[in-house]
């Protein structure tokens, strides 16, 4: 007799009685720790706490290394926002006694104020600037949903503005450091390839290919023909090699003629006013056109050849 099939649990219909309706128990999450109502009121905060700030006193974050936020993707984050509430707070630190600047989850502030929220769930950290870019870079790069030019200019910025090298940064944003430089080599890429890059025309394979071209106009033109062909990185390659490759000269080639040529050229050029050509390649083969201008000419061709006995 076989035993009767066992599941990992009898669901929401077990706990709850009957069938379970997930429209009525799903409630917006709330926060019930302090909330900060005014400039003068700062509640005593603990490590874990998580404040409600009023949207009015939250800014953008000045080091956000996202250069654009998809509005069909906010939109759709606004609606659960409104059906749920905000399942992870944004992290800020606070700029002065009425101002909180976001740290990371501008993505998520700003689906709130879409949502139409007037306090939104923080924690605060401590942070100077440095501290702020690091974060944010950080934290948006751990997230993987910059594209592959904002990540680069992400890495370049933490090299330039908090004075790190490529093995620093690597540590600081958990990458090898092989991949950090790949991504800073993109941004040696003209700007129309970057561009292509940025809105997803274009893959990060590609663009590896193409920075081993010099040219720049070659570089541009095998980008289009990438996106107009559907090439694939290996296709590209192989256009690549093909059109590195020195042409195979022909066996024939033309070659200057030998003395004795010109020697036919001047006699039998006589009798076609010049009218003749001859043309030879390295093995000795060729050809030879004569242009007459009447039946006696070539008349008198053969009245020669005739008189030379040959």
């Amino acid at each position: 007799m076989s035993k009767p099939q066992r599941g990992l649990g009898k669901g929401l219909g077990a706990l709850l009685g009957g069938d379970a309706d997930l429209s009525s128990i799903r409630q917006p999450v709330g926060y019930v720790n302090k909330e900060i109502v005014s400039t003068t009121e700062q509640p005593k905060q603990a490590t874990a706490d998580v404040l409600r700030i009023p949207v009015d006193m939250i800014e953008p974050n000045p080091y956000q290394p996202r250069m654009s936020f998809d509005q069909e993707a906010l939109e759709e984050l606004a609606d659960s926002i409104r059906t749920l509430g905000l399942i992870q707070p944004i992290t800020v630190r606070r700029k002065d006694a009425s101002t909180y600047q976001i740290i990371s989850g501008e993505r998520r502030f700003r689906a709130c104020r879409m949502a139409g929220m007037d306090m939104i769930p923080a924690y605060i950290r401590d942070a100077n600037d440095q501290g702020m870019l690091e974060m944010a870079i950080v934290e948006n790069i751990q997230r993987e949903n910059l594209d592959p030019i904002e990540v680069a200019m992400s890495y370049q910025r933490l090299i330039e503005e908090c004075s790190l090298t490529q093995e620093q940064m690597a540590i600081r944003v958990g990458k090898k450091r092989a991949s950090v430089t790949n991504f800073l080599r993109l941004l040696k890429l003209p700007a129309k390839i970057q561009h292509d890059l940025k809105v997803g025309l274009l893959s990060v394979g590609h663009a590896k290919v193409l920075l081993g071209l010099d040219d720049v106009m070659m570089q541009e033109y095998l980008c289009d023909l990438v996106i107009k062909e559907d090439m694939s990185v290996r296709q590209l390659e192989d256009k690549i090699r093909k059109l590195s490759e020195p042409k195979k000269k022909t066996e024939q080639t033309e070659q200057d003629l030998p003395d004795e040529y010109f020697k036919v050229l001047e006699i039998v050029g006589k009798y076609f006013e010049n009218n003749i050509s001859l043309k030879r390649t390295n093995t000795g083969k060729g050809s030879m056109t004569i242009h007459f201008n009447s039946d006696e000419e070539v008349r008198k061709f053969l009245k020669a050849l005739e008189d030379s006995k040959f």
